[in-house]
């Protein structure tokens, strides 16, 4: 018998023998591979939305009046060029501290005036600037900004507050500053706050952790955009984490970032007082994502949760109320003047009878 016909023999009766355990391989083969381009296709689609959607906007170049003060240029942590202006308080009485401030996404430092002009009067200074790829900051390689901190707003913050630490220490005054960040800007000011020890304690306004955020938004799209059912119904949290890691490995090379998990941070963050604010009617950045960050959180803490106001819009819906509230939170954590807890929240702090301030609710301040 010739040789290639007796391989063929051998090969065919090796066929007839297996062909169960063949087809099982062929099955699961084909399965893998389905399994593959259906994932491939749905990071494809979680990709553009997350690098195409924008959020939706908080202000308008009209809806408040500017500050101006000291213009100055410092560095950002990996060298960029970074703009920034100084505020200082005119208040009979003396300087109570310095705030650094940190603008949302698409905003720029002008919109302090928003939330800082309360401080100000108050007996703060206050630090804004412009974030990378924002107002006059350059922006540096190949990064392009996107509503999500990552580690160039982190370098970005942390710039700022060494500026504002070094100018504290020529002047003799104590190297110690406060934070207030507004929904990207606070989830930068609280990364930076893990870093930075120097940091006070942190007013945060529509924060929210990339990771758990985008999990919550990818169950969403997922319901929407994919046609095949085992993406989207009865997966564990093994699966969507494993879906964000495939997002994020995919997203971060394409935008020349990192994005940085602020409620791990918030886990190794030595503790410090924040005050968290979100609306509750805030579509965008859901009222859950800061009740995780607010559960995360070291104590003292506290939770401001605030009727009718959407996203970045509690400032407008409450202005006296945020104001009072804002400036009793740094005159009792930054100045260490003594204020009522009540003047920051009528439930009082975090471990107190009634944990931070419950959603709906929104009682006046003392005076």
């Amino acid at each position: 018998m010739p040789l290639d016909s007796a391989i063929l023999g051998d090969v065919s009766l090796w066929l007839m023998r297996n062909w169960a355990v063949l087809a099982i391989a062929l099955t699961c083969a084909s399965l893998g591979v389905f399994l593959v381009l259906l994932m491939a296709k749905y990071v494809r689609i979680c990709l553009n939305i997350f690098v195409d959607t924008p959020p939706p906007l908080s202000m308008n170049p009209l809806d408040f009046v500017p500050l101006h003060g000291e213009i100055v240029r410092f560095r950002s942590f990996d060298g960029t060029s970074l703009r920034g202006m100084h505020l200082r308080t005119a208040k009979d009485g003396g300087y109570k501290g310095s705030i650094v401030f940190c603008h949302e996404y698409g905003s720029d430092m002008y919109s302090c005036a928003r939330y800082a002009r309360p401080l100000i009067d108050a007996g703060f200074d206050v630090f804004t600037f412009d974030y990378r790829g924002h107002g006059e900051s350059s922006i540096g390689g190949r990064y392009k900004p996107l509503q999500w901190p990552s580690d160039k707003e982190l370098g970005d913050t942390l710039g700022a507050c060494l500026h504002v630490e070094s100018l504290l220490a020529a002047e003799g005054k104590p190297a110690q500053v406060g934070l207030f960040g507004i929904s990207r800007g606070a989830g930068a000011g609280l990364l930076t706050a893990a870093s930075d020890p120097n940091i006070k304690c942190i007013v945060c306004d529509g924060a929210f952790s990339t990771d758990t955020t985008l999990m919550a938004l990818m169950k969403r799209w997922a319901y929407i955009f994919a046609r095949v059912k085992l993406v989207y119904e009865n997966n564990t949290d093994q699966f969507w984490k494993f879906l964000l890691w495939l997002l994020l490995r995919f997203a971060q090379p394409k935008m020349g970032c990192r994005y940085l998990s602020v409620r791990r941070a918030l886990k190794e963050m030595q503790p410090r007082p924040i005050f968290f604010i979100h609306g509750q009617k805030d579509s965008y950045i859901r009222e859950d994502q800061t009740r995780l960050l607010y559960a995360d959180a070291p104590s003292p803490k506290y939770l401001w949760i605030v009727d009718d106001a959407k996203h970045n819009q509690s400032v407008v819906v409450k202005p006296a109320e945020y104001a009072d509230r804002t400036v009793s939170f740094f005159l009792k954590y930054l100045a260490n003047e003594p204020v009522a807890e009540a003047t920051i929240t009528a439930d009082g702090p975090a471990g107190a009878a009634k944990d931070g301030m419950s959603a709906g609710k929104t009682p006046s301040l003392a005076k």
